[in-house]
């Protein structure tokens, strides 16, 4: 086994990897580049080394760059991870030609699968199926009208090179083939210095099925079952599971003897992934091999109870597979979800900035998380926006999904924008739980998926409400009386009034006593016990009603869950409170947001209740009105501008 082994690569997986070296004894050597620098794979790491600027062209893809580490820091094995350099025939080249292992399979399977057209050549020639299509060097457009119209529409034109969906367009009628094969061709020679692209038919509502493979260096290969990655956006796999709930043991059976006879055909050593396109009629094909482990690796591991890591080192190194296909056992339901910085409400745009906190309950036996970040750790804009991959387990499919809607609603993320209530709505979603997805699903359900959820009930704001309370008592808070959660004041108890952005702006009466909290206001009026549990959970009783709900906060946001998740947020609830002048004359924004639209102008005469402005903030928009009649004296915001809560929007004249 290797004692030294290098991680060319950042983030979660390099993480990972030093998690299994760590325990297997393994000396560990990171790299980075310039945004790394403090980044958690380093801090893990045994030792790490500086790689180059931010860019990963000038850092993590620098192989001459990455083999200088390789040299001196006296690694013995090169672990690529996935992306990056992981793939790159040139770089496993490299290293053979420096004696040191590379943790993956050799140059010359790499580049054999790597390019689509010679993957499919190969697959067919070990009677797998694979998808009806154009694979010619002649890419001329009367060619490629004739072959479209031979193949059939809908058809997909295809990079040859790369993956992740680049390079990649759905096209339905032969008028919109020439400009399909253009656009592909453009973003494929951008992404992967490689132009050329292939038609093939389009599945309509597919399934991604994808089987993961072995290889060793003594020319044996199995499977060890297949993952279901339907849920996709823009071609990019969010939500994984093992085993599918589509694929019977007939199926199953077939899949995985043809992903292990392209493996064989290829010579394949180390992990590979062979990923089918499966129709609604259980009709699959070959669509790619993928020749690295893959992001999705956790399920895999979850129903089998091995480490692959473990076995990528221990193949690398030299040894025989370490179980034979018949003692491979799949023992119940892996779900993974994949957490990404992103804005799903805008396009999926990928969101930068600090990450104050990240919050989840504590891994147990069937619960994991596998992640690259600490609290307080930058989002980078130069690389990957995955933040963690969250991993539940259990005996079934229903109980594996309960499992990870609960860790879900303890799961949140304080800092940039993320996917987390899309993640927690699909869970949820009927369509999932009975497993009828496919890779249009997201797709189809998005706009109901991002729905706003219902207003708060009263199990929410009590949870609220008991948070907000008993942070008043919180250490490092005057001890005084008045500094009590329960609203003590001179001659009894009477409340505190707090404001909740929940996302419309509420404000309600408070008081605890004990553990009972009561609250009031603008239609609400309940009275319940609140008894703190663990890992952020509270029971609610209510009515004679109990229910558990979670809270997960940091600062002034909160988490709330019961049974459906609110992003709340605790705001001033008297803004400008100096009087009722300094109110109406100041209007100011009741939560944080942007300003949609200002309404009026400097010098413009306004009544009581009239519109002045509007501020969208967590989901909602928000009218501000005048309190009163007079003139505006000074606009001082625009639309599209960013205001925190109780910012003034405006300033009023009175008459």
């Amino acid at each position: 086994m290797f004692r030294r082994v290098l991680i060319a690569n950042r983030g979660e997986i390099a993480c990972r990897v030093i998690a299994t070296c760590r325990r297997l004894g393994i000396h560990t050597i990171a790299i980075y580049s310039e945004a790394d620098r403090h980044a958690r794979h380093v801090r893990l790491a045994d030792e790490a080394h500086h790689v180059g600027p931010a860019p990963a062209s000038e850092s993590y893809l620098d192989i001459d760059r990455v083999l200088g580490v390789v040299r001196a820091s006296r690694a013995e094995a090169v672990h690529p991870g996935y992306g990056f350099l992981s793939e790159n025939t040139e770089f496993a080249s490299a290293c053979a030609a420096a004696g040191v292992a590379f943790i993956g399979p050799g140059a010359d399977a790499i580049r054999r699968l790597g390019l689509k057209h010679e993957a499919k050549s190969l697959a067919g020639r070990a009677g797998v199926p694979v998808v009806p299509g154009y694979h010619g060097e002649d890419v001329s457009p009367g060619t490629l009208a004739r072959e479209a119209e031979r193949i059939g529409y809908p058809l997909l034109v295809k990079a040859v090179a790369g993956g992740g969906g680049k390079g990649m367009r759905v096209v339905r009628s032969a008028s919109e083939l020439a400009e399909a094969v253009a656009a592909a061709g453009r973003e494929a020679t951008a992404s992967f210095k490689d132009g050329r692209i292939l038609l093939e038919r389009f599945i309509e509502r597919p399934r991604h099925i994808e089987v993961q493979v072995f290889g060793d260096l003594h020319g044996s290969h199995i499977h060890l079952f297949e993952r279901e990655c339907s849920i996709q956006r823009r071609y990019q796999k969010i939500i994984e599971e093992s085993p599918s709930p589509f694929v019977t043991p007939d199926l199953r059976e077939r899949m995985s003897s043809a992903a292990v006879r392209v493996a064989a055909a290829a010579g394949y050593a180390n992990a590979g992934t062979v990923e089918f396109v499966v129709g609604p009629a259980g009709d699959f094909y070959f669509l790619e091999m993928n020749t690295r482990l893959q992001v999705e690796h956790p399920v895999t591991e979850a129903v089998t109870g091995l480490d692959l890591v473990e076995w990528q080192l221990r193949i690398a190194a030299g040894q025989p597979l370490p179980l034979a296909q018949d003692a491979v056992r799949q023992s119940g339901h892996a779900i993974e979800a994949r957490v990404y910085s992103e804005d799903p409400r805008k396009g999926f745009l990928p969101a930068v900035g600090r990450i104050e906190r990240f919050a989840f309950p504590p891994e147990d036996g069937s619960w994991r998380v596998d992640r690259g970040v600490d609290d307080g750790d930058p989002v980078s804009p130069y690389y990957d926006p995955m933040i963690a991959k969250l991993i539940a387990s259990a005996a079934d499919r229903p109980a594996a999904i309960r499992r990870l809607g609960d860790c879900l609603a303890r799961t949140a993320v304080f800092g940039p924008a993320n996917n987390l209530e899309l993640l927690r709505s699909i869970v949820a979603h009927p369509a999932f739980l009975e497993g009828r997805m496919d890779t249009g699903y997201l797709d189809r359900h998005l706009e109901e998926l991002l729905s706003a959820p219902p207003a708060p009930g009263v199990p929410v704001l009590l949870a609220a409400a008991d948070y907000a309370l008993r942070a008043f008592a919180a250490p490092g808070r005057p001890r005084s009386p008045w500094a009590r959660g329960d609203a003590w004041r001179m001659g009894g108890l009477d409340g505190v009034t707090l404001g909740l952005a929940t996302p419309a702006f509420t404000r309600l009466r408070a008081r605890r006593h004990n553990d009972v909290v009561e609250i009031s206001g603008q239609g609400v009026e309940a009275r319940g016990t609140v008894v703190s549990g663990e890992h952020d959970t509270v029971t609610v009783d209510c009515a004679g009603e109990a229910r558990e709900v979670t809270v997960v906060a940091h600062g002034p946001r909160l988490v709330v869950t019961d049974r459906t998740t609110y992003d709340l947020r605790l705001v001033h609830p008297w803004p400008f409170e100096s009087g009722a002048d300094d109110l109406d004359t100041h209007p100011a924004s009741p939560l944080p947001g942007r300003v949609v639209a200002v309404l009026v102008g400097d010098g413009d005469p306004v009544v009581s209740g009239q519109a002045l402005a509007i501020v969208e903030g967590m989901k909602m928009q928000h009218t501000v009105r005048a309190g009163r009649d007079g003139r505006v004296a000074r606009v001082k915001v625009a639309a599209g501008d960013q205001v925190e809560a109780e910012a003034v929007l405006l300033e009023i004249e009175t008459h």
